[in-house]
């Protein structure tokens, strides 16, 4: 087993697999930048390293600055968390050439699935069902003709992308060409890659993903599915344990399809593989393989017991993995939510500030994983989201209901959050039946229009009646004729309208 770690991230996830390395006796390096410099992370590991300014192209980007800080302390290997250099082939690479172990696949399995068409025609030759789309490398007019022939709506999506980055929806032929050109322009501003293909949409699909652990030895476990169809702009917000949309028959088949993917690139550690899901049929389709630890793996270990993070190490260093698959027996269910600092009802503007009340939820079926503390400091610099909310029950009411009891005792003062939206999807009926799926947050937000502009006609309508009643009154008592008083009948008039408080 490994003697020293360096955690090649920062925040809620750095702290978590920090704790993995206590647990497991090894000593553990956090890294940071300028900006992070009193962060929660820096404070739990055992040595710390600041590697550059605050952006993170200038700090938790630099392959270089992190091998450095990793050969100075004398470390046997590197975790890398999720996002930042996770999915980075080159980084893997300089690892190996550093002589530390990466925790996490070898460079060649993260190229091959990095790249959503090379991961396509990988898998596709293991026999995993592939969603309609386009081959790789066409030109606008190729694209154009290829969205015709799978037909519309497509999905023009960036071959080295994720996180929803260079992706649009078409819905006809006259919108192709412009969306096509954002859509090159976005993967180009975030992977430096102009690269895009067309993908048949498929509507109401949800997003079902299967977790697998996988080992030097050749052994691979998958451990059940994970619902993702709760999603902003293709952001995951909401994950849940098993899904409601999976019999265990499927979830077999799907367990079995996903190790096969795995299988096709030689994959060794922790993996997600994704699909779209058409509940209609009950017709499955790869989407892409993440190479790394997930946002939501914490929803697989509560129901599965396996601590996912302590295996990615214990593989890592060579062990043969202890699980089977008979071994893995799902319990329960559980439910994520990704607490973000944004304003959830200003179109989730970014929220940054000072921690000034910090009251986490506890008690029976609550965890929480996060990065704060009263003072801690929320910069623009890196992702919103600041904790996860997981919640454990024996069945999905249950879990529901101590998801919103959690939410209720949750208290961050400071930063607006994304708490409140929470709240209220654990109260949507749509949500509670479970027949929601990818489109759900976006037909929410139509309603919610649509409800806005409904009551704002009502409120015109009111005002127009209320000046045309005034206007009748004032008319009536303008032509009736002078008062005993001599009053003339302008100055009657004048005084009614200023008594009604609209003079």
């Amino acid at each position: 087993m490994f003697k020293k770690v360096l955690v090649a991230n920062r925040g809620e996830i750095a702290i978590r697999v920090l704790r993995a390395c206590d647990e497991r006796g090894i000593a553990a390096v956090a890294v940071f930048s300028e900006v992070d410099r009193s962060a929660l992370h820096v404070r739990y590991a055992d040595e710390a390293y600041c590697i550059g300014p605050a952006p993170s192209r200038d700090s938790y980007l630099r392959i270089d600055k992190i091998i450095d800080v990793a050969r100075k302390a004398g470390v046997d290997a590197i975790h890398p968390g999720y996002g930042f250099l996770s999915e980075n082939a080159e980084f893997a690479a300089a690892c190996a050439d550093a002589g530390i172990a990466f925790i996490g696949p070898g460079p060649d399995a993260i190229e091959k699935m990095g790249d959503k068409v090379t991961a396509r025609q990988t898998v596709a030759r293991r026999g995993v069902p592939l969603v309609p789309g386009s081959p790789p490398g066409l030109h606008d007019e190729e694209l154009c003709a290829a969205a015709t022939e799978i037909g519309y709506p497509v999905m023009i999506k960036a071959s080295a992308g994720g996180g929803g980055k260079g992706m649009r929806v078409v819905q006809g032929p006259s919108d192709f060409v412009g969306a096509l050109a954002a859509a090159r322009r976005e993967a180009l501003s975030a992977f430096g890659n102009d690269e895009v293909y067309v993908e048949k949409l498929i509507p109401n699909a949800r997003h079902i993903e299967i977790q697998i652990l996988a080992d030097s030895h050749g052994q691979i476990v998958h451990l059940g599915e994970r619902e993702c169809s709760i999603q902003r702009r293709h952001q995951k917000l909401i994950e849940e344990a098993p899904s409601v949309a999976v019999a265990e028959t499927l979830r077999r088949e799907m367990g079995e399809v996903a190790i096969e993917a795995a299988r096709a690139v030689n994959y060794v550690n922790a993996g997600t593989v994704e699909f779209l899901f058409d509940s209609r049929d009950s017709k499955y389709y790869f989407l892409e393989m993440n190479t790394r630890l997930q946002v939501e793996h914490p929803v697989t270990e509560i129901v599965t017991g396996v601590d996912i993070v302590k295996e990615q190490i214990a593989i890592a260093a060579g062990r043969r993995m202890r699980y089977r698959q008979e071994d893995i027996t799902p319990k329960g269910w559980a439910i994520e939510c990704r607490i973000t600092a944004e304003d959830p009802f200003n179109g989730f503007v970014p929220s940054v500030g000072t921690i000034v009340n910090l009251q986490e939820p506890t008690g029976p079926g609550v965890r929480v994983e996060s990065g704060l503390y009263r003072g801690a400091e929320i910069t623009p610099y890196y992702d919103p989201m600041v904790a996860k909310l997981i919640a454990w029950g024996e069945t999905r009411a249950e879990a529901i209901l101590r998801m919103r009891r959690a939410l209720n005792e949750y208290r961050i003062g400071g930063i607006k959050t994304s708490i409140p939206f929470h709240q209220e999807i654990m109260d949507s009926t749509e949500f509670i039946w479970g027949t929601f799926d990818t489109g759900f947050l976006d037909r929410r937000h139509l309603r919610r229009q649509a409800d806005k502009n409904n009551e704002q006609e009502k409120i015109a309508a009111v005002t127009a009646a209320l000046i045309a009643h005034e206007q009748g009154r004032q008319a009536v008592h303008i032509g009736s004729g002078s008062g005993a008083s001599g009053r003339t009948l302008w100055k009657q008039a004048g005084r009614m309208v200023a008594v009604r408080g609209r003079w």
